[in-house]
């Protein structure tokens, strides 16, 4: 019997340049993970410019468009198609009025498996986003990709183990994380990486599947005021939680990881996670009080 392995990858670099720039820069990183042999490559959370959330501009809501006609997506799915990969690519939505923080799946023939729009808004100072996205309504997603599925949540999402379960339950075997995350501007003494890390690491031991992280890096200034340094450090974790690759704070590069999904489905059935929950339990997690 074939044993089925998959190999992904997760990209870290700058992202303080232009539209086109950005674009340029992550599509390089895509072409050389794909060289090394990534099937599912995995950018930063809105890499087609800065992080503009950083405040609150009315000029930014010019940023979104329609899926199909969004830069990040065309240029995506036209690389995706090149190298036969796959990437769940991070966009600013326009949907008629509406405005979301979305995913499109793009898949290694070019093709939009669909889309997945942000659950979970922030807001707080640095990170404004709900002054521009809209709570997402598609629920949450897997895709079929390589003969396997794979979730993915983007950001904020990562800090929610119910995200994580719901789509595990749904037959994620890994789950991808696109983040845009750095200094937290209200107290300069907060670090919060390795809390960041630490979550998504918890997913990846109670649901005993890979855990997938890209974050932007360096320091990005919007409209002249202060810059905001996003710290980099992303990971990728095996399903038992072990960190086998990542990079630091100042780094940019790709992250390649291969690993055994029947492996990882065995030991997913012998902890008994999923054996033993008791989800009539659980009606307390879905009161909204």
């Amino acid at each position: 019997m074939t044993k089925r392995t998959i190999t992904v990858a997760a990209l870290q670099l700058p992202l303080h340049g232009g539209e086109a720039e950005n674009i340029e820069a992550v599509s390089s990183l895509v072409e050389a993970a794909a060289s090394d042999g990534a099937q599912v490559i995995l950018p930063p959370e809105l890499f087609s410019g800065p992080y503009f959330c950083k405040t609150q501009e009315e000029a930014h809501f010019a940023l979104a468009r329609p899926t199909l006609e969004h830069p990040s997506i065309r240029a995506m799915a036209k690389l995706a198609k090149k190298l036969k990969v796959a990437i769940p690519a991070s966009f600013f939505e326009r949907d008629g009025s509406h405005f979301y923080n979305t995913l499109a799946m793009i898949d290694a023939d070019g093709e939009i498996l669909g889309t997945y729009r942000k659950s979970h808004i922030p807001d707080g100072p640095g990170y404004q986003e709900k002054y521009y996205f809209r709570p997402g309504n598609t629920g949450f997603k897997v895709w079929e990709v390589f003969g396997t599925k794979i979730g993915v949540g983007i950001c904020w999402d990562q800090w929610y183990p119910e995200c994580a379960r719901a789509m595990a339950l749904m037959g994620a075997e890994m789950l991808f994380y696109p983040t845009a995350i750095g200094a937290e501007p209200q107290d300069a003494t907060l670090d919060t990486r390795e809390m960041w890390r630490r979550a998504m690491v918890g997913h990846a031991v109670s649901n005993c599947m890979p855990v997938i992280a890209a974050n932007r890096v360096g320091s990005e200034v919007d409209h002249g005021g202060e810059p905001q340094k996003f710290y980099g450090t992303s990971f990728i974790a095996n399903e038992w939680g072990d960190i086998i690759c990542d990079l630091d704070d100042n780094e940019t590069g790709t992250l390649i990881a291969s690993f055994d999904l029947d492996a990882a489905c065995k030991h997913r059935a012998s902890m008994g996670f999923f054996r033993d929950r008791r989800p009539q339990l659980y009606s307390r997690l879905v009161e909204d009080i």
